[in-house]
């Protein structure tokens, strides 16, 4: 039996919502670290053991060593500790290329209306002028080439742009069939984006849909952190809140030193209802 927690922080919020999505029928190829890897880890340990997952940098089915040192989350023997196979970033793009994997998770920088993703200026390229980042590293070939993509990022204004000033990984470039124009394997594509405030999905026109919002925020004030209005699903969901026995985990073998979770608001029940807690 599952107990609610009453207290957590908007990092631990997001990872359990996407560690509840993580089945072991699947295949996951992750993104380095942070969110994503910290979501598999504990779907792991909470409800699927059988886990086979490749690392960003093409490491096959490790049983990673938590918890990890600082930048030790990637090609490191902590992180690829006993797993099948050691191999490389075009190795696991083959095997995607060759349909074997299912999903592919990525935190984002900058997120667009149909699911591209930046990661590597923002403002103008041309020139050296934008705010210079490190690039996609493999995630631009697992937004390719995975059937479906979930992206995790911040609920800020900044993140969320009508089109991304620079596109490192595809999403739904400008639309429906875009991506088979461009060569793309059919029927891959992005299909779920998480905040701390809210879950996303894509509609018909492959635009993103907030389809469920926490339970300590308002519509209003996920829609007040994006710069464009997305569509509305027709029936909002509420998020369920983490649970004492995922947030244990977390804290006590995952993330004992807080490198990802120590960030973000905190979050409190209290007079019957969850809402941020005062400073």
């Amino acid at each position: 039996m599952s107990t609610p927690a009453t207290d957590f922080n908007e990092r631990e919020f997001v990872i359990c919502q996407i560690s509840r999505l993580v089945d072991d029928k699947y295949i996951y190829w992750v993104g380095g670290g942070g969110e994503p890897m910290n979501s598999v880890l504990l779907a792991k340990r909470m409800s699927a053991p059988n886990l086979q997952y490749l690392t960003e940098d093409g490491c096959v089915g490790p049983e990673a060593r938590v918890p990890f040192d600082p930048l030790m989350t990637m090609i490191s023997s902590p992180a690829n500790y006993r797993a099948l196979q050691w191999g490389t970033m075009n190795y696991a793009a083959d095997l995607a290329q060759l349909g074997y994997v299912d999903y592919g998770i990525l935190a984002t920088l900058q997120v667009d209306r149909y699911g591209n993703v930046n990661s590597t200026v923002v403002g103008k390229y041309e020139g050296g002028e934008g705010r210079r980042f490190g690039g996609p590293g493999g995630a631009d070939s697992i937004a390719a080439l995975a059937w479906r993509t979930i992206l995790v990022t911040d609920q800020q204004k900044r993140k969320f742009v009508d089109r991304v000033d620079f596109i490192s990984s595809p999403g739904f470039l400008d639309g429906p069939g875009a991506r088979e124009r461009h060569g793309l394997p059919p029927g891959t594509g992005p299909w779920r984006v998480y905040t701390p405030w809210a879950m996303f999905g894509y509609g018909a026109d492959c635009q993103l849909m907030i389809q469920a919002i926490a339970p300590f925020v308002t519509l209003e004030q996920v829609l007040e952190e994006m710069s464009f209005k997305p569509a509305i699903a027709p029936k909002l969901e509420i998020l369920e809140v983490p649970t004492e026995e995922e947030l244990m985990i977390l804290r006590t073998q995952i993330d004992v030193g807080g490198q990802v979770t120590d960030r973000g608001r905190w979050i409190e029940f209290k007079d019957g209802k969850y809402r941020f807690a005062t400073p």
